[in-house]
Protein backbone atom coordinates (compact mmCIF):
# COMPACT_ATOMS: atom_id res chain seq x y z
CA UNK A 1 0.00 0.00 0.00
CA UNK A 2 1.13 3.54 -0.69
CA UNK A 3 1.32 6.17 2.08
CA UNK A 4 -1.79 7.82 0.62
CA UNK A 5 -3.71 4.54 0.68
CA UNK A 6 -2.63 3.84 4.26
CA UNK A 7 -3.77 7.30 5.39
CA UNK A 8 -7.09 6.88 3.58
CA UNK A 9 -7.71 3.49 5.19
CA UNK A 10 -6.94 4.85 8.66
CA UNK A 11 -9.28 7.80 8.21
CA UNK A 12 -12.08 5.52 7.02
CA UNK A 13 -11.66 3.33 10.12
CA UNK A 14 -11.77 6.35 12.42
CA UNK A 15 -14.93 7.63 10.75
CA UNK A 16 -16.48 4.16 10.98
CA UNK A 17 -15.88 4.23 14.74
CA UNK A 18 -17.35 7.72 15.11
CA UNK A 19 -20.41 7.14 12.90
CA UNK A 20 -20.82 3.42 13.71
CA UNK A 21 -21.10 2.67 10.01
CA UNK A 22 -18.82 -0.23 9.17
CA UNK A 23 -16.62 -0.10 6.10
CA UNK A 24 -16.06 -2.95 3.66
CA UNK A 25 -13.07 -5.23 3.94
CA UNK A 26 -9.78 -3.45 3.33
CA UNK A 27 -8.48 -6.62 1.73
CA UNK A 28 -11.21 -6.24 -0.90
CA UNK A 29 -9.82 -2.85 -1.91
CA UNK A 30 -6.20 -3.87 -1.36
CA UNK A 31 -5.97 -7.61 -2.07
CA UNK A 32 -2.18 -7.52 -2.07
CA UNK A 33 -1.81 -5.82 1.31
CA UNK A 34 0.78 -7.34 3.64
CA UNK A 35 1.11 -7.60 7.40
CA UNK A 36 3.47 -4.62 7.34
CA UNK A 37 0.77 -2.67 5.47
CA UNK A 38 -1.79 -3.68 8.11
CA UNK A 39 0.37 -2.51 11.00
CA UNK A 40 1.08 0.72 9.09
CA UNK A 41 -2.68 1.34 8.81
CA UNK A 42 -3.05 0.58 12.53
CA UNK A 43 -0.28 3.06 13.40
CA UNK A 44 -1.89 5.73 11.22
CA UNK A 45 -5.22 5.08 12.97
CA UNK A 46 -3.55 5.30 16.38
CA UNK A 47 -1.91 8.60 15.40
CA UNK A 48 -5.32 9.98 14.40
CA UNK A 49 -6.85 8.95 17.74
CA UNK A 50 -3.97 10.51 19.67
CA UNK A 51 -4.49 13.70 17.67
CA UNK A 52 -8.14 13.54 18.78
CA UNK A 53 -7.01 13.55 22.43
CA UNK A 54 -6.90 9.85 23.26
CA UNK A 55 -4.11 8.64 25.55
CA UNK A 56 -2.35 5.30 25.07
CA UNK A 57 -2.61 3.05 28.14
CA UNK A 58 -1.13 -0.21 26.86
CA UNK A 59 -1.45 -3.12 24.47
CA UNK A 60 -3.67 -6.05 23.62
CA UNK A 61 -2.57 -9.34 22.15
CA UNK A 62 -5.01 -11.31 20.03
CA UNK A 63 -5.25 -14.57 18.12
CA UNK A 64 -3.16 -16.44 20.68
CA UNK A 65 -5.25 -19.62 20.69
CA UNK A 66 -4.95 -22.43 18.13
CA UNK A 67 -8.68 -22.28 17.43
CA UNK A 68 -8.67 -18.58 16.51
CA UNK A 69 -5.46 -18.93 14.47
CA UNK A 70 -6.98 -21.82 12.53
CA UNK A 71 -10.10 -19.76 11.85
CA UNK A 72 -8.04 -17.00 10.22
CA UNK A 73 -5.49 -19.34 8.65
CA UNK A 74 -2.51 -17.80 10.45
CA UNK A 75 0.10 -19.13 12.83
CA UNK A 76 1.02 -16.03 14.84
CA UNK A 77 -0.83 -13.66 17.20
CA UNK A 78 -1.56 -10.01 16.48
CA UNK A 79 -1.54 -6.87 18.62
CA UNK A 80 -3.31 -3.56 19.08
CA UNK A 81 -3.28 -0.42 21.24
CA UNK A 82 -5.29 0.32 24.40
CA UNK A 83 -6.60 3.86 24.97
CA UNK A 84 -7.89 5.57 28.09
CA UNK A 85 -11.39 5.83 26.58
CA UNK A 86 -11.58 2.02 26.43
CA UNK A 87 -11.42 1.42 30.19
CA UNK A 88 -14.60 0.46 32.07
CA UNK A 89 -14.86 -0.13 35.82
CA UNK A 90 -15.62 -3.62 37.09
CA UNK A 91 -19.40 -4.12 37.42
CA UNK A 92 -20.12 -0.97 35.40
CA UNK A 93 -22.55 -0.50 32.51
CA UNK A 94 -21.62 0.06 28.88
CA UNK A 95 -23.93 2.77 27.51
CA UNK A 96 -26.41 1.72 24.88
CA UNK A 97 -25.08 2.25 21.37
CA UNK A 98 -21.45 2.67 22.46
CA UNK A 99 -20.26 -0.13 20.16
CA UNK A 100 -21.28 -1.60 16.80
CA UNK A 101 -21.05 -5.39 17.23
CA UNK A 102 -19.44 -5.97 20.63
CA UNK A 103 -18.18 -9.32 21.83
CA UNK A 104 -16.55 -10.38 25.09
CA UNK A 105 -13.37 -12.33 25.83
CA UNK A 106 -11.77 -13.35 29.14
CA UNK A 107 -8.08 -12.70 29.64
CA UNK A 108 -5.31 -12.23 32.16
CA UNK A 109 -4.09 -8.63 32.26
CA UNK A 110 -0.50 -7.64 33.06
CA UNK A 111 0.20 -4.25 34.61
CA UNK A 112 3.80 -3.27 34.04
CA UNK A 113 5.98 -1.72 36.75
CA UNK A 114 8.88 -1.29 34.33
CA UNK A 115 9.20 -0.92 30.59
CA UNK A 116 10.67 -3.57 28.32
CA UNK A 117 13.08 -2.34 25.68
CA UNK A 118 13.55 -4.86 22.92
CA UNK A 119 12.81 -8.57 22.96
CA UNK A 120 12.37 -9.81 26.53
CA UNK A 121 12.76 -13.22 28.11
CA UNK A 122 10.10 -14.85 30.28
CA UNK A 123 12.15 -13.97 33.37
CA UNK A 124 12.45 -10.33 32.29
CA UNK A 125 8.69 -10.08 31.74
CA UNK A 126 7.99 -11.42 35.22
CA UNK A 127 10.54 -9.06 36.78
CA UNK A 128 9.02 -6.05 34.99
CA UNK A 129 5.39 -6.88 35.92
CA UNK A 130 3.77 -5.07 38.84
CA UNK A 131 0.81 -7.47 39.04
CA UNK A 132 -1.65 -9.53 37.05
CA UNK A 133 -5.42 -9.54 37.35
CA UNK A 134 -8.56 -10.99 35.75
CA UNK A 135 -10.00 -8.99 32.88
CA UNK A 136 -12.56 -8.85 30.12
CA UNK A 137 -11.85 -7.47 26.69
CA UNK A 138 -14.62 -5.90 24.64
CA UNK A 139 -14.08 -6.54 20.94
CA UNK A 140 -15.72 -4.52 18.20
CA UNK A 141 -15.20 -4.22 14.49
CA UNK A 142 -15.20 -1.13 12.35
CA UNK A 143 -14.93 -3.43 9.33
CA UNK A 144 -17.67 -5.78 8.17
CA UNK A 145 -17.11 -9.32 9.37
CA UNK A 146 -17.96 -10.58 5.89
CA UNK A 147 -18.56 -9.06 2.46
CA UNK A 148 -22.34 -9.07 1.91
CA UNK A 149 -21.93 -9.80 -1.81
CA UNK A 150 -19.11 -12.32 -2.02
CA UNK A 151 -19.37 -13.77 1.48
CA UNK A 152 -15.61 -13.35 1.90
CA UNK A 153 -14.68 -12.99 5.57
CA UNK A 154 -12.15 -10.70 7.18
CA UNK A 155 -8.51 -11.71 7.12
CA UNK A 156 -5.92 -11.07 9.79
CA UNK A 157 -4.80 -8.01 7.77
CA UNK A 158 -8.27 -6.48 8.15
CA UNK A 159 -8.25 -7.21 11.86
CA UNK A 160 -4.78 -5.80 12.47
CA UNK A 161 -5.64 -2.63 10.55
CA UNK A 162 -8.73 -2.27 12.75
CA UNK A 163 -6.54 -2.05 15.87
CA UNK A 164 -6.88 -5.81 16.36
CA UNK A 165 -10.66 -5.37 16.83
CA UNK A 166 -9.96 -3.67 20.14
CA UNK A 167 -12.70 -1.60 21.77
CA UNK A 168 -12.85 -1.92 25.57
CA UNK A 169 -11.25 -3.37 28.68
CA UNK A 170 -12.54 -4.22 32.17
CA UNK A 171 -9.98 -4.96 34.87
CA UNK A 172 -10.83 -6.98 37.96
CA UNK A 173 -9.83 -5.60 41.35
CA UNK A 174 -7.90 -8.65 42.59
CA UNK A 175 -4.18 -8.21 41.95
CA UNK A 176 -1.59 -10.99 42.08
CA UNK A 177 2.18 -11.38 41.94
CA UNK A 178 2.81 -13.32 38.70
CA UNK A 179 5.79 -15.03 40.33
CA UNK A 180 3.45 -16.66 42.87
CA UNK A 181 0.74 -17.88 40.47
CA UNK A 182 0.96 -20.53 37.78
CA UNK A 183 -0.93 -18.56 35.14
CA UNK A 184 -1.37 -21.65 32.97
CA UNK A 185 -3.98 -22.78 35.49
CA UNK A 186 -5.63 -19.39 35.96
CA UNK A 187 -8.90 -19.89 34.10
CA UNK A 188 -12.46 -18.65 34.07
CA UNK A 189 -16.06 -19.72 33.86
CA UNK A 190 -17.68 -17.08 31.66
CA UNK A 191 -21.41 -16.49 32.01
CA UNK A 192 -23.85 -14.39 30.02
CA UNK A 193 -27.04 -13.61 31.95
CA UNK A 194 -26.23 -16.33 34.48
CA UNK A 195 -25.65 -19.08 31.94
CA UNK A 196 -22.23 -20.58 31.28
CA UNK A 197 -21.13 -19.72 27.74
CA UNK A 198 -17.41 -20.48 27.73
CA UNK A 199 -14.68 -21.88 29.98
CA UNK A 200 -10.93 -21.91 29.53
CA UNK A 201 -7.47 -21.89 31.07
CA UNK A 202 -4.55 -19.53 30.71
CA UNK A 203 -2.57 -22.33 29.07
CA UNK A 204 -4.68 -21.70 25.96
CA UNK A 205 -2.59 -18.56 25.43
CA UNK A 206 0.63 -19.77 23.79
CA UNK A 207 0.86 -22.46 26.52
CA UNK A 208 1.52 -19.73 29.12
CA UNK A 209 0.13 -16.14 29.24
CA UNK A 210 3.59 -14.82 30.12
CA UNK A 211 4.73 -15.97 26.68
CA UNK A 212 2.16 -13.62 25.18
CA UNK A 213 4.08 -10.70 26.65
CA UNK A 214 7.34 -12.20 25.41
CA UNK A 215 5.86 -12.43 21.90
CA UNK A 216 4.63 -8.82 22.09
CA UNK A 217 8.07 -7.53 23.12
CA UNK A 218 9.57 -9.27 20.09
CA UNK A 219 6.95 -7.88 17.70
CA UNK A 220 7.29 -4.36 19.05
CA UNK A 221 11.05 -4.48 18.67
CA UNK A 222 10.59 -5.29 14.98
CA UNK A 223 8.44 -2.17 14.55
CA UNK A 224 10.52 0.18 16.69
CA UNK A 225 8.05 0.21 19.59
CA UNK A 226 8.16 -1.01 23.19
CA UNK A 227 6.17 -1.75 26.33
CA UNK A 228 6.29 1.17 28.76
CA UNK A 229 6.18 1.35 32.55
CA UNK A 230 2.55 1.62 33.63
CA UNK A 231 1.19 -0.08 30.53
CA UNK A 232 -1.68 -2.54 30.81
CA UNK A 233 -1.18 -5.55 28.54
CA UNK A 234 -3.98 -7.97 27.74
CA UNK A 235 -2.18 -11.26 27.21
CA UNK A 236 -4.77 -12.89 24.93
CA UNK A 237 -8.09 -14.65 25.30
CA UNK A 238 -8.41 -18.27 26.33
CA UNK A 239 -12.10 -18.47 25.33
CA UNK A 240 -13.99 -17.92 22.10
CA UNK A 241 -15.61 -14.46 21.84
CA UNK A 242 -19.17 -14.20 23.16
CA UNK A 243 -21.69 -11.93 21.44
CA UNK A 244 -22.75 -9.01 23.65
CA UNK A 245 -26.34 -7.89 23.11
CA UNK A 246 -28.24 -5.01 24.62
CA UNK A 247 -29.26 -5.96 28.17
CA UNK A 248 -26.65 -8.72 28.54
CA UNK A 249 -24.71 -9.14 31.78
CA UNK A 250 -21.33 -10.87 31.75
CA UNK A 251 -19.50 -12.40 34.69
CA UNK A 252 -16.16 -14.17 34.50
CA UNK A 253 -15.41 -16.26 37.59
CA UNK A 254 -11.66 -16.91 37.84
CA UNK A 255 -12.00 -18.81 41.13
CA UNK A 256 -9.29 -17.88 43.63
CA UNK A 257 -7.76 -15.57 41.01
CA UNK A 258 -10.79 -13.24 41.22
CA UNK A 259 -13.76 -12.20 39.10
CA UNK A 260 -14.82 -9.43 36.74
CA UNK A 261 -18.18 -8.30 35.37
CA UNK A 262 -19.74 -5.91 32.88
CA UNK A 263 -23.30 -5.12 31.73
CA UNK A 264 -24.53 -3.73 28.41
CA UNK A 265 -27.42 -1.26 28.62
Amino acid sequence: MTPVQIAKAAESLLQAEKTQNQIKLLTADYPDMTMDDAYAVQKALVDLKIADGCKVTGWKIGLTSKAMQDALKIDIPDSGILFDEMHFEDNSVVPKGRFIQPRIEAEIAFVMREGLEGAASREQVLAATSHVCPSLEILDTRILRADPVTGKTRTVFDTISDNAANAGIVLGTQNHDPNLVDLRWAGAICCRNGEVEETGLGAGVLSDPVMGIVWLSERLQAYGQSIRAGDVVLSGSFIRPIEARSGDEFHADFGSFGAVSIKFA
